[in-house]
């Protein structure tokens, strides 16, 4: 089995440097209209999503954990105002499911918004909300979190589930860059971002057993680091995961001294901002596959013992 230690370093790397670039995680809200004032949104909810995770495995080392809370509390103080901002992005793009999506992660950590909070319930009884357009996973992962917040699933999620890719478990080979994202955050919501692994469907759960190791063996030699970041993730989400020891090591020797993640196969060249935005997401996919996979590497230690 891969070395503890290993997988625990990625992660406490990765957080060094999304302390280190925090600033990174910005907003323009004088954005080009053709832009969107929600683009620079979405960052911010997937940095509150994995500090999530790493407060609930409890494996992350004190200066992990401490890192984790502070990047928590400088983005929804600074970076969102204590809210404010998800709150202007609402009346911005009354439809949009953006500020939802970013504030519930902020709001199961203990991070409240009054008037966030009334548009939720207000928007959620909208038909044009319900009629907002999404790909299948979209829409899954919109269930998944109305169901988080208290709300009734609109659609439920088994409904949204039989329109995803992965719940057809169509023929393996055709998966290519855009499918594999939506097979892994299918897995994401699912299992609640890898809380509830009893939430995958036995059936799924065979299918990808048989299959992603042949999709992890495929972005491991392309060195599509972000991609394999997040399949190393749906292995950890499995009843059983193997945690491939060539790609965690693979993994790992990819990840930079100062704990960035290169996207694809080396770090971009770029001033700082450019560099941040093509290289966070797989920073922080380091941070989350190292959670998990630790947590489970820990359990597995101690039932033998």
């Amino acid at each position: 089995m891969t070395d503890t230690r290993l997988i625990h370093r990625v992660g406490a790397d990765a957080m060094e440097w999304l302390w280190a670039h925090r600033d990174g995680f910005r907003l323009d809200p004088d954005a080009d209209p053709e832009v969107g004032f929600l683009e620079r949104f979405k960052p911010i909810g997937e940095l509150a999503l994995i500090c999530g995770v790493l407060f609930r495995e409890g494996v992350a080392g004190s200066r992990q954990a401490e890192l984790a809370r502070r990047l928590l509390d400088h983005a929804w103080r600074e970076t969102l105002d204590g809210g404010r901002m998800l709150v202007r992005g609402q009346r911005t793009e009354p439809i949009s499911p953006i500020p939802f999506e970013v504030y519930l992660p902020f709001r199961e950590l203990g991070h409240r918004q009054p008037e966030m909070e009334r548009a939720v319930l207000l928007h959620h009884g909208l038909e044009s909300r319900q009629a907002f357009e999404a790909p299948p996973t979209r829409r899954l992962a919109l269930s998944a979190f109305q169901r988080r917040f208290g709300l009734t699933p609109r659609p439920p999620e088994a409904e949204a589930l039989r329109a995803t890719w992965l719940a057809r478990t169509p023929e393996p080979w055709t998966v290519e860059g855009h499918i594999a994202y939506d097979i892994t955050h299918c897995v994401f919501h699912l299992t609640d971002w890898g809380e509830n692994p009893g939430g995958l469907p036995p059936d799924l759960a065979r299918y990808l057993g048989t299959w992603l190791p042949v999709w992890i063996d495929d972005w491991l030699d392309l060195r599509r680091w972000d991609l394999l970041g997040e399949l190393l993730v749906v292995d950890a989400c499995l009843p059983r995961p193997t945690l491939d020891e060539p790609a965690w090591e693979a993994f790992a020797a990819a990840q930079q001294p100062d704990g960035a993640m290169p996207a694809v196969r080396t770090m971009p060249e770029g001033d700082e901002e450019a560099v941040f935005d093509v290289v966070y997401h797989s920073t922080l996919v380091a941070a989350f596959a190292s959670a998990l996979a630790t947590s489970h590497a820990l359990t597995a230690l101690a039932r033998a013992s």
